[in-house]
């Protein structure tokens, strides 16, 4: 006889699994911070890491302690759970082959596992955008692109962990895989081929079906899809912000890629992960809270207002270098001249993105904007006060649309 699990013992379980994942995470810290940067990214950037991974589950707890069956908290715990098992991997390997060596048993293969680690993040990330908010598919017919996206993550995770190639993610410079199969490399090698691909279509196929999603939903649950796109927007214009810069400055070799405000913007990135479960947990638990629309309204302007005044400030500082360099030798008039035209460029540019976002996202607002202005500037050359009264009544059935107008004038 099955007997259903208690929501007392649910809440239990998600208790002790985030428990579980905060002690792994938290034991990273002193073994991250003793262990040398192995790269670009390097430990400096491991600390953020730490926190955004630590931010999934803790919203998944919040979630099931109110709502203990609720898929998308466990989803969210198991986000948490992969990037806290391949943390404590990197780290127990470089804890046993650079801090103390010898000290743990079995520290290349504790690197082995972890050089696959970010695939299964990166396929429940896309499981979980399939499923959200209401924890099931779309509906039947996206059966087998959630099939084919959990398949194509094991085989993918299976291959980068048992091919016999040096490790990437490994403290000590081109350590040999242990856990290479040399006889089973050409099959593994054809799969991870085929089926590597996959990955990002399997993930843009669940993008996909979340815009489906939204374009049929309806009240709640077009509120909750909405806080999700929101943190989308953000992250993917913070990351876009980052990129971008980091070419530039390689490019132009205007500052050292290690300089501080790179590094605080791949920090940046980093965190801004941790909007992602924030929303959903404002979405699940609180989503009428705050009106989404004011939200995703200001990071559609501000964030395209930083992009493009960014992209012109960087236009600037190379074409008048260029311009100035047969007169000058230094760069601050280049510079002072940049900043000048940005911020003399901040209110219309703010004001040209605000009008292009309203007339694309927001059609009803800027119609009813519009029908406004017209009706302001009609009404200072109407005397007749008959007329005028007809055409504020119009002005307000076109803008409101409410069930009845009338209006009292008094004698």
């Amino acid at each position: 006889m099955v007997t259903a699990v208690s929501d007392h013992t649910l809440r239990w379980s998600a208790s002790t699994s985030f428990g579980f994942t905060a002690t792994m995470l938290g034991a990273n810290v002193p073994l991250t911070l003793a262990k040398e940067p192995t790269g670009s990214w390097g430990s400096d950037l491991a600390i953020p890491y730490y926190i955004v991974a630590l931010t999934f589950p803790l919203v998944g707890l919040l979630i099931l302690r109110r709502q203990p069956r609720n898929t998308i908290g466990w989803m969210l715990m198991s986000i948490g759970g992969v990037s806290g098992l391949g943390a404590l991997a990197v780290n127990y390997a470089a804890y046993g082959l650079l801090v103390d060596p010898g000290s743990v048993p079995g520290p290349g293969v504790a690197a082995a596992l972890a050089e696959g680690s970010w695939v299964p993040w990166i396929g429940l990330m896309g499981i979980l955008i399939l499923v959200y908010p209401d924890g099931h598919l779309p509906s039947p017919r996206w059966r087998p692109v959630a099939w084919l996206f959990a398949v194509t993550i094991v085989i993918v995770t299976a291959a980068i962990i048992l091919l016999p190639w040096t490790l990437e993610e490994a403290p000590v410079a081109e350590m040999a895989n242990p856990l290479g199969s040399q006889s089973a490399e050409p099959v593994l090698t054809v799969l991870l081929n085929i089926f590597f691909p996959l990955v990002p279509l399997c993930f843009v196929a669940c993008a996909i079906a979340l815009v489906l999603r939204f374009r049929r939903s309806r009240g709640t649950e077009r509120l909750q899809l909405k806080w999700l796109a929101a943190a989308g927007g953000v992250v993917g214009l913070v990351y876009l912000l980052t990129i971008v810069s980091v070419v530039l400055a390689d490019l132009t070799a205007l500052v050292d890629e290690r300089a501080g405000w790179i590094t605080a913007l791949k920090t940046m990135s980093i965190l801004s992960f941790v909007l992602v479960p924030v929303a959903i947990g404002m979405a699940i638990l609180r989503h009428r809270l705050y009106d989404i629309d004011v939200v995703i309204n200001r990071v559609l302007v501000y964030g395209s207002l930083t992009a493009t005044l960014g992209g012109v400030y960087l236009g600037l500082v190379l074409l008048l270098q260029q311009v100035l360099s047969s007169l000058t030798d230094q760069s601050d008039l280049a510079v002072a001249g940049s900043t000048l035209a940005v911020a003399a460029l901040f209110a219309p540019a703010r004001a040209r993105i605000q009008a292009v976002v309203d007339r694309r996202f927001y059609r009803s607002r800027y119609v009813a904007a519009r029908i406004l202005d017209d009706f302001s500037s009609r009404l200072r050359h109407e005397l007749d006060l008959e007329a005028v009264g007809t055409d504020l009544r119009k002005t307000v059935h076109e803008t409101v649309q409410p069930t009845h107008v009338s209006l009292w004038l008094r004698s």
